[in-house]
């Protein structure tokens, strides 16, 4: 078993390397031990604290659509999960979400949803400009696969951000999990945000059948190669209405352990502790802000709608108001004696106002 001074020595030799040796984080990931763990989650939270000080930003989400013509093997959303009732929200439905999310003070919002081509560029294009124009907000896209164009069209228009997770940089796993999509199209689309000038975030889930802890790692020296701005992980859940559903969870300690690795790695992406974090009973959300994370994000979708966002089961907060989520942030982030930051967390890679 690996000790705590081995520990501590790989920390160090993973923190001041260019780029850490693969060994070297695939050592840490298999760490057992309690303590050993610990030592990892509070180098996390020291190189945190080093480049993102001690605020916790928020993102107001908006799930304004669950349709979806994708087939993940993991996503209650997929197409073949024929007992989920469907919806969309109105522009005026989307735009009623960023008032109140704005109303919270909040100056981030992600519009998610389903992957389909149902997704009328122009129409999207114009619900961007209409927040915009209507609030002072930073608007973040979570669509999916897109062509560049419908990516420019919407940078035009005023989005600020993006988030498409890569979820495994193992290409035959990826295939695995995403029947009929391609990895080289997934890494093809970062590329083409980057290049529109889009704040692009990715990340992975722990915990999916087939995923090896080299794995993992390289999807952390991958986030390293891309310089993210943003990078979101969360432990893999399965949804009953899956091929995954019969599966087992991913574990807390690894997506802590990889949550804190990441920060470590890349130093000043902005981690989210997300909500998959805080739905596998207890609210692990705290242990990832203390392994790490900087990032909250609340959910503002409609309540007739939250459920049906469902893309594991069990997820947090579903029948509480809107909004309520981000009162609690303030007590959460006063229990580990860290601040909200209200600001709309800008990519600190890029400096921008």
């Amino acid at each position: 078993m690996q000790t705590t001074t081995d520990t501590e020595i790989l920390l160090r030799r993973v923190a001041e390397a260019a780029v850490p040796a693969l060994d070297d984080l695939v050592s840490l990931l298999s760490v057992t031990d309690p303590a050993a763990s610990e030592k990892i989650y509070d180098c996390g939270d020291r190189v945190r604290q080093q480049y993102m000080g001690e605020g916790i930003l928020l993102r107001g989400i908006v799930e304004f659509s669950n349709h979806c013509e994708n087939t993940c093997r993991y996503c209650g959303l997929n197409k073949n999960n024929k007992k989920l009732q469907r919806y969309a929200l109105s522009r005026e439905e989307v735009i009623e979400g960023v008032g109140r999310i704005v109303a919270h003070k909040i100056k981030t919002v992600v519009l998610q949803s389903g992957e389909t081509a149902g997704l009328d560029p122009g129409w999207f294009a114009q619900t961007i400009r209409d927040i915009k124009k209507r609030f002072d907000i930073s608007v973040t896209l979570s669509v999916g696969e897109k062509n560049r164009d419908a990516y420019k069209l919407w940078k035009e228009a005023g989005a600020d951000r993006y988030l498409l997770k890569i979820e495994t940089t193992d290409d035959k796993l990826y295939e695995r999990m995403h029947p009929g999509m391609s990895f080289e199209n997934r890494v093809r689309c970062l590329g083409d945000l980057r290049e529109l000038g889009y704040q692009t975030g990715s990340g992975n889930i722990i915990g999916l059948p087939g995923q090896t802890l080299e794995s993992i790692a390289r999807d952390i020296l991958f986030f390293k190669e891309h310089d993210f701005d943003m990078i979101g992980i969360g432990p893999f859940i399965p949804h009953p209405g899956t091929e995954l559903g019969e599966k087992h969870k991913g574990t807390v300690d690894l997506a802590l352990k990889t949550v804190a690795l990441t920060r470590i790695v890349t130093k000043n992406a902005h981690l989210p502790a997300t909500t998959a974090l805080g739905s596998l009973g207890k609210d692990h959300r705290v242990d990832g802000l203390k392994a790490g994370a900087n990032v909250l994000m609340p959910n503002f979708t409609p309540a007739p709608y939250r459920k049906l966002y469902e893309i594991y089961p069990d997820k947090r907060c579903l029948d509480e108001p809107v909004g309520a989520c981000a009162f609690c942030v303030e007590g959460m982030a006063r229990s580990i004696g860290r601040c909200v930051d209200y600001g709309k967390g800008n990519s600190i890679k890029r400096r921008a106002s």
